[in-house]
């Protein structure tokens, strides 16, 4: 597959159309093995870098996207550009609508009882002829995982969708992968929160001037630690591109 390394890091340069028409692919073949896909921003970006456990997910991830304009900048500054962002949110959203046309099933794990529940209802009133083959808040035990684990493999949704965070959601996929039995599975984030309406979709002039992430600094003071990684990244990204120049 066609990919731009970045600190390590294998993205994707499959556009988003061609990402859903990948997961499309997936669904419809007859492999029981399940396609796990990394939305990764620069923020997860650092997080593998520096954090074990998730590098190894990384490299053993089937399909990692460049969820966010710092991977689209670093990946032009080493003279291989990946076409377009490719967000949990978009893929999400884009999965919804064709799953909509072919009458996929998913299966909805995390965020808060409300919004969890809430997303089910947006899914059956915006995209009727999707499946719901069951849902769970993200808030559970050790005893209720097991049970939710059981309940996704019983349901074998063609796509499961995890709002746990980052980096939690994927080391809970990587964790429990060999035993969900669905055809794809990927992190959202807080994408339900969005489509749901308790968190504001940013504005699309703020999407136009590549300024999301700016838009969220302000409206969401609480991702400013969070966001600090974005300096982290720019630093390690600019300096990686650089060195590769010169030695070139």
């Amino acid at each position: 597959m066609n990919c731009v390394n970045i600190l390590g890091i294998d993205f994707s340069k499959l556009t988003l159309k061609e990402t859903v028409n990948l997961i499309d692919n997936k669904i419809s073949d007859s492999s029981n093995k399940t396609f796990h896909i990394i939305t990764a921003n620069p923020e997860i970006a650092v997080q593998i870098q520096e954090d074990e456990e998730l590098k190894k997910i990384s490299l053993d991830a089937d399909l990692i996207t460049p969820d966010g304009i710092g991977i689209v900048f670093a990946s032009k500054l080493k003279g291989e550009p990946v076409p377009e962002r490719v967000t949990g949110y978009d893929l999400l959203l884009k999965c919804l609508e064709i799953g909509n046309e072919k009458s996929w099933s998913f299966y909805i794990l995390g965020s808060q009882e409300e919004v969890n529940q809430k997303a089910e209802e947006y899914i059956k009133s915006n995209h009727p002829n999707v499946k719901i083959a069951g849902r769970h808040n993200g808030y559970f035990n050790e005893k209720e995982e097991a049970s939710i684990v059981n309940a996704i493999k019983n349901s074998s949704p063609d796509i499961l969708i995890v709002a746990l965070g980052s980096p939690m959601a994927d080391k809970w996929i990587y964790k429990y992968k060999h035993k969900l039995n669905t055809k794809v599975v990927f992190g959202v984030g807080g994408s339900l929160d969005v489509i749901t309406g308790k968190v504001k979709t940013t504005p699309k002039i703020w999407k136009k001037l590549n300024l999301e992430w700016l838009h969220r600094r302000i409206t969401q003071p609480s991702r400013k630690e969070r966001q600090k990684k974005l300096k982290v990244f720019a630093y390690r990204a600019f300096a990686e591109a650089i060195t590769k120049k010169s030695v070139n």
